[in-house]
C-alpha cells in the first residue's frame, strides 16, 4: 500500500510570506539591493533648486533680454523717424512703431510719444506750416491752404479777386459754369491761362449769342477744349436762354437755390472743405432735368464756390472777411432799393 501524500504548508511562521522558496532567489535580490544602496551612497545627490532661486534666475534672464530688445528697438525707431521728412505723416508713423518679437517697456513708449509731440508743437509754434497757410507771401497776408507762394500768379489773382465773390451777372455766371465744367479735364491754372481766348471764341460767354453759334465757327476752340466740352457749352447756352425766358434772368434762377444769400462756411483747414454738398446735388439734378451737360455735383459745387454762392475761404484767409463784407453790402443795397421803391 502506497504512502499517503505529503502536503507542504503554504503559510510560514510569519503568516503571509511564502513558506519555502529557493534560497538562491533571495540572495540575488539582497545583493542587488545592497549594490544599489552602495551606488546611492557613493553618488552625491543633486540638491534641487528652491522655487525662489529659480524665479530669480528667470527674472534676471528676462530683464537682460528685455533691456537688449528695448535698446535695439529704440535705436531702430529713432533712426527711421529721423530719416523721414518732418510732416504729419512721418510723425504719426513714428508714434505707432511696428512691434517686434519681445516686449517694449511702456515707459520708453510714452517717452517716445512725448518727444514726437514736442517736435510737432515746436514746428507748429515755429511756423513750420507757413508755406501751406500762405504765411510766406511778400505782402504778409494769409491765404487759403491750397494757395502757396509757388502757385501760378493767375491762380493767386483769381483767388484774391474773384473766387468767393457773389456774382450777379448772367454772363459771368454762365462763364463760371462753363469753366467749372472744364475742371474734369483741366486744372484751374490751365483754364485761367486760356480764359481770354475762350472769351473771344464764345462771344464773352453771352448765353444768347453762344446759343446762335454754329459748330463750324468753333473750330478754333478745339485746341482749347475737348469736343465734348464745346458741345456741352453750346447745349447749356440754349438751356440758359430758356431759363432766362422762364425766370427773367439766370441770376434769379441760381440764387433762388440759396435764398439769395451766400452760405458762409467756417472752415479752418483745407481738408474740411467738401467737394460737393446736398445743395450742389439738388442743383445738379435740376440742371440735368432741364437738359444741361457736364453739371455733376462736383462741378456744380466748384461753380458755387467760384460764383460766391458759398464762401469757402478758410477763416484764416484774408479774403474770408472781404467776401462776408461783400455779402453784407449786397444785402444793404437790396434793402435800400426796396425802401426806395
Amino acid at each position: 500500500m502506497s504512502d499517503p501524500p505529503r502536503f507542504r504548508s503554504v503559510l510560514g511562521q510569519t503568516g503571509n510570506k511564502l513558506g519555502s522558496k529557493p534560497p538562491g532567489m533571495k540572495l540575488e535580490k539582497k545583493k542587488k539591493k545592497t549594490n544599489e544602496s552602495k551606488d546611492e551612497k557613493t553618488k552625491k545627490p543633486d540638491t534641487p533648486a528652491s522655487p525662489t532661486t529659480t524665479l530669480k534666475q528667470c527674472s534676471s534672464i528676462l530683464r537682460r533680454n528685455s533691456a537688449s530688445m528695448t535698446a535695439s528697438y529704440s535705436s531702430d525707431a529713432s533712426s527711421s523717424c529721423e530719416s523721414l521728412p518732418l510732416s504729419v505723416a512721418s510723425s504719426s508713423s513714428c508714434k505707432r512703431p511696428v512691434r517686434r518679437s519681445g516686449s517694449v517697456s511702456s515707459a520708453s513708449g510714452t517717452l517716445r510719444r512725448k518727444q514726437v509731440d514736442e517736435k510737432e508743437d515746436k514746428v507748429a509754434a515755429g511756423g513750420g506750416g507757413a508755406a501751406s497757410n500762405g504765411d510766406c507771401f511778400v505782402d504778409g497776408r494769409k491765404r487759403c491752404a491750397w494757395i502757396t507762394p509757388k502757385s501760378d500768379p493767375s491762380y493767386v489773382a483769381f483767388h484774391d479777386e474773384e473766387w468767393g465773390v457773389p456774382v450777379q451777372d448772367d454772363k459771368k455766371l454762365f462763364e463760371l459754369l462753363c469753366l467749372s465744367g472744364a475742371l474734369s479735364e483741366l486744372p484751374w491754372t490751365d483754364i485761367l491761362s486760356r480764359r481770354q481766348l475762350l472769351r473771344e471764341v464764345f462771344m464773352d460767354f453771352d448765353p444768347v449769342a453762344v446759343s446762335e453759334l454754329n459748330e463750324k465757327k468753333l473750330t478754333s476752340a478745339v485746341s482749347l477744349l475737348s469736343e465734348v466740352k464745346i458741345r456741352s457749352i453750346l447745349d447749356n447756352s440754349r438751356h440758359v436762354r430758356k431759363i432766362i425766358a422762364e425766370h427773367g434772368s439766370f441770376k434769379k434762377y441760381m440764387w433762388n437755390f440759396v435764398n439769395n444769400k451766400p452760405t458762409q462756411s467756417q472752415f479752418r483747414y483745407g481738408r474740411q472743405v467738401p467737394v460737393k454738398t446736398s445743395k450742389a446735388e439738388f442743383i445738379s439734378k435740376d440742371l440735368v432735368r432741364r437738359g444741361f451737360r457736364s453739371v455733376s455735383p462736383t462741378v456744380v459745387y466748384s461753380f458755387m464756390q467760384a460764383a460766391g454762392l458759398t464762401n469757402d475761404h478758410l477763416i484764416g484767409c484774408f479774403r474770408y472777411q472781404n467776401c462776408c463784407c461783400v455779402d453784407a453790402e449786397t444785402a444793404t443795397t437790396k434793402a435800400k432799393k426796396k425802401n426806395g421803391e
